[in-house]
């Protein structure tokens, strides 16, 4: 059965690297949001302050729900946005968490400022991601990257996890 799973986090804490390696594993096809977005022109403009694209949320919804359902073969869509997409489309939604000693050194290896590393850590301090899926009604895994990711295991529970139903 065709699935549809986000992979959501702050950034840095690993989304690209376990949404890669589960479509591989799993033979499903990956979905690069930022990809997504330059291909059907969804940015707005660069927000300056905040050193990232400005994006309409509702239309990047709209065109990755298209995709999945025109797609023959289970999807996994990789963004720190794709929790945003509504709950009763979606099956699984992954939340890759990690350390925050760990989380620095990749936000300093990209070459974040002091701001944005700051940013991103409070939003892994305060499990910004993980709660806002969990208040959206997504069915949550939290995947740590700290340790080694069993896909495997990973791949038998989203295979047995059913998409909840709108209340």
């Amino acid at each position: 059965m065709k699935k549809v799973i986000v992979v959501t986090g702050t950034p840095g804490t690993g989304k690209t690297t376990v949404a890669m390696r589960l479509a591989k594993k799993a033979e499903w096809k990956y979905v690069d949001v930022n990809t997504v977005i330059s291909k059907h022109k969804l940015s707005e403009g660069y927000d300056m302050k905040k050193k990232c694209r400005v994006v309409d949320v509702k239309k990047l919804c709209r065109v990755l729900l298209k995709m999945a359902k025109d797609s023959e073969e289970s999807v996994v869509i990789d963004s720190h946005l794709s929790h945003y997409l509504p709950s009763e489309k979606i099956d699984v939604c992954l939340v890759t968490k990690c350390n925050l000693k760990l989380l620095k050194q990749r936000l300093k290896r990209r070459k974040y400022g002091e701001a944005k590393v700051r940013e991103n850590l409070d939003c892994e301090i305060f499990d910004v991601c993980y709660n806002e899926a969990i208040d959206a009604g997504h069915n949550v895994v939290a995947v740590a990257t700290d340790t080694k990711v069993d896909y495997e295991k990973l791949i038998r529970k989203i295979k047995r996890l059913k998409r909840k139903e709108k209340k």
